[in-house]
């Protein structure tokens, strides 16, 4: 009995994998070769309202409630963690336009958001600072009604895919940091853009790339929240996005342990199934209760979220323990299926999937940074 699922969540995420089962693990590792992400599958998933459910209805969401978004975005993950990066985005970008940005601007993109008609990619990291996301240097000046960019931004996932991205740029001096950042609304069809793709190790479906600005420009109504506070306004949002992150690698791991418990009660050696040996068995029990365990903490920062209540130090515990875990788990489960693991198919690409998530969206040590200050006090942990 989970505290954090009643009946309602239950059944939805059984109506979830039931979807999943049946449309997205079958493409699972040709999407991985082909590096396509199914337009047609996120239409499907927009049009059975999975794509930012916790949005409300006025914005084309069901106002169902960050947890409603995390069943469902984990039972979309544990059948292809690329798919699931659709609910990721649409969650995080849609939480951002629908508290920060112009209703007038705003909406008719939240309505293609969460109809799968249009996706959504977040323009954060720079080639200079990855972790260090304060220190930006694209450059964001005022020019009557418009905004005019210049500069680039990389290893953004979706890029040569997206619609649309949340870009921050500077708008003040470099001396203000996080201070003088602003969060700009940019549609991928206006003129300055350009994009690339990388030849990333996993979630090659979803991709990442670099996006290059050369005196784009975009009317100020594009702007989310305030000139010069973007940064901080609008990366309160990542604590919702952090959890999420945590249920779905964790998802993609309990599904590994599953197939996994599975085999090793029917492959045998020395006359026994693998089973029968502790040292096969001990380490996927290990694993299995840290599993629960990190779920648990993922599914409680959602509801701290629902309730209006602290929620950013567990949010940094998900993401970072989430995403080690994950990797751990699914590289024992690997390991119990011998070369049948190692060679390519489904266990070897799962363990390139969740990889990506010790790097992207903040690492550990700045997780860990984040949960120090929550803690202890910023001003008694330095930057």
């Amino acid at each position: 009995m989970n505290p954090y699922i009643d009946e309602d969540l239950q059944t939805l995420g059984e109506h979830v994998r039931r979807f999943a089962t049946e449309r997205v693990a079958p493409g699972f590792l040709e999407r991985d070769q082909t590096r396509v992400l199914d337009c047609t599958l996120m239409r499907e998933m927009g049009a059975l309202g999975f794509i930012a459910p916790e949005l409300p209805q006025a914005f084309g969401g069901q106002g169902m409630g960050c947890l409603a978004a995390g069943v469902i975005h984990e039972e979309i993950a544990r059948a292809d963690l690329s798919i699931s990066y659709i609910n990721l985005l649409a969650s995080l970008n849609g939480q951002i336009l629908a508290d920060h940005g112009q209703p007038h601007v705003v909406q008719p993109w939240l309505e293609k958001l969460t109809k799968g008609e249009a996706l959504f990619a977040i323009a954060l990291t720079e080639p200079r600072g990855g972790s260090d996301a304060g220190n930006l240097r694209l450059r964001v000046e005022r020019v009557g009604d418009e905004y005019v960019i210049n500069g680039e931004k990389t290893s953004i996932s979706a890029a040569d895919q997206c619609d649309a991205a949340v870009v921050f740029g500077r708008t003040g001096s470099t001396a203000s940091a996080a201070h003088g950042v602003t969060a700009l609304l940019v549609p991928m069809d206006v003129p300055g853009i350009t994009r690339n793709r990388f030849d990333c190790h996993g979630q090659r479906a979803i991709g990442r790339g670099s996006l290059f600005f050369e005196n784009v420009r975009v009317p100020i109504d594009h702007r989310l929240g305030e000139e010069n506070k973007g940064f901080v306004q609008v990366m309160q949002g990542f604590d919702f996005s952090r959890a999420l992150i945590g249920l779905q690698v964790l998802a993609v791991a309990r599904v590994a342990l599953e197939e996994t418990w599975s085999y090793i009660t029917q492959r045998e050696a020395f006359g026994k199934p693998l089973s029968a040996f502790q040292g096969v068995t001990h380490p996927l029990a290990d694993f299995d209760t840290q599993v629960e365990g990190a779920r648990l903490l993922c599914l409680q920062t959602l509801w701290l979220k629902d309730k209006g209540l602290p929620h950013t130090a567990e949010a940094g515990m998900c993401k970072w323990w989430g995403p080690k875990l994950a990797y751990d788990v699914v590289h024992q489960c690997l390991l119990c299926f011998g070369h049948g693991g190692y060679d390519h198919g489904v266990m070897e690409q799962r363990l390139r999937d969740v990889l990506g998530f010790q790097i992207g969206d903040g690492t550990a040590q700045i997780m860990k940074t984040i949960i120090a200050r929550t803690r202890a006090g910023r001003q008694f942990v330095p930057a």
